[in-house]
C-alpha cells in the first residue's frame, strides 16, 4: 500500500510484530496521555505538538512496556 493508500491514517514505518496487540497498545497510549495531560489528536497528526509533549508520551509508554515485560518475564523464572 503506497502513500496514497494511507491517507486518513497516520503513516508510520514501525509495524507491529504482533498485530493483535494493537488494541492494548492504543489503550496504553490513551491512559499514558491522560496521566500526562496530553490530548491525543483525533486525526493522528502530532505536528502541532511540541517535541516535549510527544517525547514524554513516548517515554512514558516505553517505561510502561518495559515494566509489563519485566513482570511477565519474572513470572517465567
Amino acid at each position: 500500500m503506497g502513500q496514497a493508500g494511507q491517507q486518513g491514517r497516520s503513516s508510520r514505518s514501525n509495524n507491529l510484530v504482533v498485530p493483535q496487540a494493537n488494541a492494548a497498545l492504543q489503550q496504553l497510549k490513551y491512559e499514558a496521555a491522560q496521566e500526562l495531560g496530553v490530548t491525543i489528536p483525533q486525526d493522528g497528526y502530532y505536528g502541532n505538538y511540541t517535541s516535549r509533549e510527544t517525547g514524554s508520551l513516548g517515554g512514558y509508554i516505553t517505561k510502561r512496556l518495559v515494566q509489563l515485560a519485566e513482570q511477565q518475564l519474572s513470572g517465567r523464572s
